[in-house]
């Protein structure tokens, strides 16, 4: 008896904790003028969880939290350049959408290119290695030169 108090009881607090209310988020849609302001800064900033999308076009619950923070941040009086700074100063250049060109990040910058052009290259150091050990494969040597026309001479008199 007392064993099934116990599993009911349990059962009870697993359901209880499973279906608690999830924490919601700050009431955004109340002030368009907030609404509006959140959207444009959130266009800036990156999904540290996405990386490749804004946190206004994630959907990941960090960028949503962003979000809230950033509105939290609205309603505490900050201006724009304040949350910005606070941003970057809490999760680095890297949540800068563009990042700064700053020594730091030249690589964010300039790597692509820096990838594009090593390929490039290799590619055509690739090409020329190719063309040059064609050209020696089929240069042929006197002695096979001989063989060949004797094979040649042999088969057209045989026709």
């Amino acid at each position: 008896m007392m064993k099934n108090l116990l599993l009911a009881g349990l059962m009870f607090f697993v359901l209880g904790v499973s279906t608690a209310p999830a924490k919601e988020a700050l009431p955004v849609g109340d002030d368009p003028v907030v609404q509006a302001r959140m959207m444009r800064l959130a266009t800036v900033l990156r999904c540290l969880v996405c990386q490749n999308q804004t946190i206004a076009d994630s959907h990941a619950d960090l960028a949503s939290d962003l979000r809230n923070q950033i509105v939290e941040l609205i309603h505490q009086g900050k201006t724009d350049s304040e949350i910005m700074d606070y941003m970057t100063e809490r999760y680095g250049d890297f949540v800068l959408y563009r990042p700064p060109m700053k020594a730091s990040t030249l690589l964010l910058w300039f790597g692509p290119l820096l990838l594009v052009v090593i390929g490039g290259a290799a590619l055509y150091r690739s090409a020329q290695d190719r063309q040059r050990n064609s050209a020696d494969e089929t240069e042929l040597t006197l002695e096979q030169k001989r063989l060949a026309d004797q094979f040649l001479n042999r088969k057209s008199s045989e026709s």
